[in-house]
Parts: structure tokens; C-alpha cells; sequence
């Protein structure tokens, strides 16, 4: 049964299907506005095109937001669980790989599809190919007036902005959320490009470019330590890429855009105890020393990666190691362990997977609505929050989407949150 609240949600991606769909469960008349030609365009890039739709191994840790205790509230309401029930309920069967979870077929059109078949069940309007431009609260009213960029007017109760951030979009587009944002007086917190490779001007990453191989990774920031990752690094004919990389990329960005000076310190050894890696060297040293330093190198590491490790310890692949000497063999082996790459930029908007700023979470309540417009509700990526990779950006899009649809249509999801909270014990109240 309707209860006749007139809800906008401006944006039809993750978090904005979510919140229309759940605002309309809960009575609301709900209009879904999208500026591209189809919803959810977005979903179908994610997991490279699989979609890693949540996470069981969840944590906080997970998270980049500046107030963590509001952001664990409300996962508290809708959790990783509540996500897995929510899509087995319109249809999806999921599969768990080792925590990640995906729809059953390993298609991203099949979470979309599902999405879409359930906006036409709840009867939310989907209007497409229309971008809301201006918004207006009239207090007096208690009512929004959105405006397209057709000039064309729109009334309603309530709003939820879920427009999403300019990530893999072309150069200047992506920016709506903010600028309405913005001109409801939130402080919108710079954007960054997040999940996204990083730019080197080292010479020796053209040589490299196309080499993968699992690595430890640590981003300095005027040489302290901020970040460490491991897994598989690819480098590329501008720096370096791959998931460790994409994992610390907001702070780097952060880093850059302050002026500091950035680099990663890649270890290709990650597996490999100090002594032990000692030992080895000094036995393999005695053993081979006959040989060539490329033949000496062969089957430790990539033969690209050899040859950049050799000249970068000044020497020549055809010097026989006894020539080198065993010191400086050492060295060339330890140096193979803190590889110094310095990094001059991110490598753009419009290749990064989300985006870090947004509307300052300080200005929102657990249960999203604008500390500043009554009424006025925030979803997904246009706020202050982004995760790692994992699936963790789709669980917030859920989360966010949940909570905001639900309070616009006027149905508290605060209560939730405390029933949850109190069916806890005091002491394992962890996500």
C-alpha cells in the first residue's frame, strides 16, 4: 500500500536501484532518473564482468571513512547477509569462491537483469536519458523541485542522491552528485581516483611493461611506510597496475595531490625468509659463481625483471658472477627484495573502478539524511566512502542504497540497527 511519499532517487546505478527499489517496498511512489541510456551500466564492468557482488570476509579494515563508528552502524542494518538474502529473494542464486561471492552463472548481466525485472515489479518509473541539473528545497513546503537539462520541472517529498562518481567515465562527466550536493550547502571532500594503476617516471617500467609476478608492495610517502599489499603486480609502458596496487591507490592520490613524494618498494621474494634468502644466496653464489649474471638469474625471476636488476646494480649480463664478486651479488639479490619505484601520478579518473571523496559523512546521519536539508538522503559513492577490492564498493552500494530507500520512504531502519546491536554479545561485536 502506498503511503503517497513522492520519492526522487537521481542516479540508476548500484545504490540507486537499491534505494528505488527499497523505497518503493516500503510504500513510497517512487521515480528512478538516469542520465545514460539504461541503468546499472556500471554493474556490468564489475569483477571483470563476473560481478563480486559482497564479501563474506568482511571487515572494517576494508574501508577507507573518516568516521568508522557511523560507517559499522550501518553495516549493522544491512549486512553482507542481509545483501545474500535480499538477491536470493528476487531470484539470483549466488556462488561463494573462497569468501567472494557472485552470481551463480558468473555474468554480471544477471545481477543487473534481476535488478531491472524488480524495479518493474515494485512499479518504480524509470525515466532515462535525463539529467536532473538543479535542485531546490522549498522549507515551507517540505518539498524538492528538480530540474533537468531539458528545462522540464519535477516535484517530490523526499530525494536521494545516488548519482555515483565520475570512475571510468570520460574526462569531465561524472560530477552532477557533487554539484547538487554542493548546492545544498554539503562540503564536498576532493575526489580522487580510487582502485586505479599508478603512473612512474622510471625508465625501467618500459622494459618491464607486460611482466606479472607476485610481489609484496609498500607505499612510501616521504619514505615512511603507509600501505603494504601482496599479490600479483603488472607492470605497464606507464608504471604499475594490479589489485596491491589498486589497494592503496587512494592514498597515493591523496599523497600527489599534496605535493609529498611517492614510491612503492616492490619485493619479488615475498615468500622468502631474510636468513633463509641469505643462506641460499651464499650456496647458489658458491655453485654458480662460473656463470654469467644472466644465466645466473635464470628461472628466480622473470628474465625481464632480471635484466632491469642487473643494470640497475651497474653491471652487465654477459660478467661472470665470480667477476662481480659475491658482496655484490648480495647486493643485486637484496636489491631484487626493495626495488624503488617512484610514482609521479594516478593514471586518471576514467580508468580507476571508484572514486575516494564525496559529501562529507559528518554532514549525513546513520541513517543518511542531510544533517542540513530534511529530506534529503545520499546513497553509494557520492558520499565520503570507498572500500577495497573484493567486492566491498558493491556492499556498500547495497548498504547505502538499503538504508537511504528505506528512510525516504519513511520507514526508520534506526531501530534495526539497535535490535541487532543489543542481540550481540558486549564483547564480540564485530562485523
Amino acid at each position: 500500500m502506498k503511503n503517497e511519499m513522492k520519492t526522487a532517487v537521481i542516479g540508476a546505478g548500484a545504490s540507486g536501484i537499491m534505494a528505488a527499489v527499497t523505497a518503493a517496498k516500503y510504500g513510497a511512489e517512487v521515480t528512478l532518473f538516469e542520465s545514460s541510456q539504461r541503468v546499472g551500466k556500471k554493474i556490468l564492468a564489475t569483477g571483470n564482468g563476473k560481478c563480486n557482488l559482497g564479501n563474506l570476509n568482511f571487515s572494517m579494515e576494508q574501508y577507507y571513512c573518516e568516521d568508522q563508528e557511523k560507517l559499522h552502524k550501518m553495516f549493522r542494518v544491512f549486512s553482507v547477509w542481509d545483501a545474500m538474502a535480499f538477491f536470493e529473494s528476487i531470484g539470483l542464486m549466488i556462488k561463494n569462491k573462497n569468501g567472494y561471492l557472485y552470481p551463480y552463472s558468473e555474468q554480471a548481466s544477471a545481477v543487473l537483469d534481476v535488478l531491472r525485472m524488480e524495479l518493474d515489479r515494485m512499479k518504480v518509473e524509470v525515466i532515462t536519458e535525463t539529467r536532473i541539473v538543479g535542485a531546490i528545497y522549498h522549507s515551507e513546503k517540505g518539498e524538492f523541485e528538480l530540474q533537468d537539462a531539458q528545462g522540464k520541472n519535477y516535484s517530490f517529498s523526499r530525494v536521494v542522491i545516488a548519482c555515483g562518481s565520475p570512475a571510468s567515465l570520460k574526462k569531465g562527466e561524472g560530477m552532477t552528485g557533487y554539484e547538487l550536493s554542493a548546492g545544498f550547502g554539503h562540503d564536498i571532500r576532493p575526489v580522487a581516483p580510487g582502485l586505479v594503476q599508478l603512473e612512474s617516471d622510471e625508465s625501467f617500467t618500459k622494459a618491464l611493461a607486460g611482466v606479472r609476478c607476485q610481489a609484496k608492495v609498500r607505499l612510501l610517502v616521504d619514505g615512511e611506510e603507509m600501505a603494504s599489499e601482496a599479490g600479483e603486480l603488472q607492470f605497464t609502458e606507464y608504471g604499475i597496475s594490479g589489485i596491491p596496487v589498486f589497494q592503496f591507490s587512494r592514498i597515493a592520490g591523496y599523497a600527489l595531490k599534496e605535493g609529498r613524494d611517492v614510491s612503492v618498494m616492490a619485493d619479488f621474494f615475498p615468500d622468502q625468509e631474510d636468513k633463509v634468502f641469505a643462506y641460499m644466496n651464499r650456496l647458489r653464489y658458491e655453485t654458480q659463481m662460473d656463470k654469467t649474471l644472466e644465466e645466473y638469474l635464470t628461472g628466480m625471476l622473470h628474465k625481464k625483471i632480471n635484466m632491469v636488476m642487473i643494470k640497475q646494480a651497474g653491471l652487465k649480463p654477459d660478467m661472470k658472477a665470480k667477476e662481480a664478486g659475491y658482496r655484490k651479488i648480495a647486493e643485486l639479490m637484496e636489491n631484487c627484495r626493495s626495488l624503488n619505484i617512484h610514482i609521479s601520478g594516478e593514471h586518471g579518473v576514467e580508468n580507476a573502478q571508484v572514486c575516494a571523496g564525496g559529501v562529507n559523512i559528518a554532514q549525513v546521519s546513520t541513517e543518511l539524511e542531510s544533517s542540513m536539508i530534511k529530506g534529503l538522503y545520499f546513497a553509494g559513492e557520492i558520499l565520503d566512502v570507498d572500500g577495497k577490492c573484493g567486492g566491498y564498493n558493491l556492499q556498500w552500494a547495497w548498504t547505502s542504497g538499503y538504508i537511504a530507500g528505506r528512510n525516504a520512504a519513511g520507514s526508520s531502519t534506526r531501530e534495526i540497527a539497535e535490535t541487532k546491536e543489543d542481540m550481540l554479545p558486549k564483547d564480540d561485536r564485530k562485523c
